[in-house]
């Protein structure tokens, strides 16, 4: 596997470590002063975050795996970690800052960031190949979203798991478990203390019987 030529290639002491980590937290922070909405927190999740949101992943099944809102990278390097050698993490973010940021800090051949909106995740998905995503992993602040784009994220991401597939998403309310409802019928849920802000967790279950999507 190719690794991120800063944060998985680091071989520097405490000092390196910080200041990567302090220059992390500068792009992060950016980002969320310039697109406040969309962006669920000004600090990035846990490690405790990051394990408890993936470990129902089955990755030895996981050909596509696809998150919305990666900001610098917290979830992407985990993922690409576990991620089997042919597969593929599609990052989408509406923000060019991390977009950017990405770009040039993880150099893996699995690894794509597009600049667009998680509404699209289709055209996306298929753009680069795949008809369905494995998993899709979600930390966009569904209260704060724009008129309409929650529900249109919720109903887009049923559309493009297979089945057996979910969609993972965390947040600091329990608002997307409303927009998630309509569409997947098992919804797992769960909560991170070890997090600033302690986090709700929530696994839609896209299942392999499941009909039509319910109107909302």
């Amino acid at each position: 596997m190719e690794s991120d030529g800063i944060a998985l290639g680091s071989r520097g002491g405490l000092r390196d470590r910080l200041a990567l980590y302090g220059a992390q937290c500068s792009v992060f922070f950016r980002g969320f002063l310039e697109h406040p909405r969309m962006v669920g927190s000004i600090i990035p999740s846990s490690r405790f975050t990051v394990r408890s949101m993936l470990a129902p992943v089955d990755w030895g099944s996981c050909r596509l795996f696809v998150e919305y809102g990666p900001g610098i990278g917290t979830f992407c390097r985990p993922v690409l970690e576990k991620l089997r050698g042919d597969g593929m993490l599609i990052v989408i973010d509406t923000n060019p800052i991390y977009i950017e940021y990405l770009q040039k800090t993880i150099r893996d051949k699995r690894f794509r960031a597009v600049l667009g909106s998680a509404a699209d995740v289709e055209q996306i998905v298929r753009d680069h190949g795949f008809d369905h995503a494995d998993y899709v992993l979600s930390g966009l602040p569904f209260s704060t979203l724009p008129a309409g784009v929650a529900p249109a994220i919720a109903a887009a991401t049923h559309r493009v798991l297979r089945p057996g597939g979910a969609f993972l998403v965390y947040q600091f309310t329990a608002a997307c478990r409303e927009y998630m409802r309509p569409h997947f019928a098992r919804i797992d849920a769960g909560f991170e203390w070890l997090n600033i802000l302690p986090c709700k967790l929530f696994w839609g279950w896209k299942t392999a019987d499941e009909g039509e999507p319910v109107a909302a």
